[in-house]
């Protein structure tokens, strides 16, 4: 029953049953879909396992890869928000940037690697390589430069500005 499909390459939106309005580029981009709509997936395995996401735009290789139902999240880059699963209005522009990122959500990562470990965590920026790279569950922290919070893990409410600001903060 979906509609307004469009599915280039091998597997692509392989899978769809009653989604509608997705765009799918690449082998496997969007395979495992089911009922996600308003989707758009380029890149190889792309959005792979989507099956109920909505909204969600993915440029990339493995971009969005685990994605199974989290909603209205940008994703641009090599394994960019690779391991979300269920976490919503997160951008992710940079080669790894929220690349384990499961449920976080509210997230905006941009430069290589940022945010690269998180997995809970919301209400993060980080702008630079690198920036909040170790963070895993902590909350409305910014960091502006390159690995900024570094080595933040849990910790909440911080702001660091400047290269290799609040680095070893934890």
């Amino acid at each position: 029953t979906g509609e307004k499909l469009t599915g280039i390459g091998a597997n692509a939106l392989g899978k769809n049953t009653s989604g509608w309005y997705n765009t799918a580029l690449g082998y496997n981009s969007m395979f495992n879909n089911r009922t996600g709509s308003y989707n758009t997936a380029v890149g190889n395995e792309s959005l792979e396992n989507n099956i109920s996401g909505f909204s969600n735009t993915a440029i990339g290789y493995r971009t969005m890869y685990n994605n199974t139902e989290g909603d209205y999240n940008i994703a641009l880059g090599y394994y960019a928000l690779h391991d979300n699963t269920s976490g919503e209005y997160n951008i992710a522009l940079g080669f790894g940037s929220l690349r384990y990122n499961s449920t976080g959500e509210n997230n905006a990562a941009f430069g290589e690697s940022s945010l690269y470990s998180n997995t809970t965590g919301s209400k993060n920026i980080a702008l630079g390589g690198y920036a909040l790279y170790s963070n895993t569950t902590g909350n409305t922290n910014t960091a502006l430069g390159y690995e900024a919070l570094y080595n933040n893990t849990t910790g909440n409410y911080n702001l660091a500005l400047g290269y290799q600001a609040l680095h070893e903060n934890t």
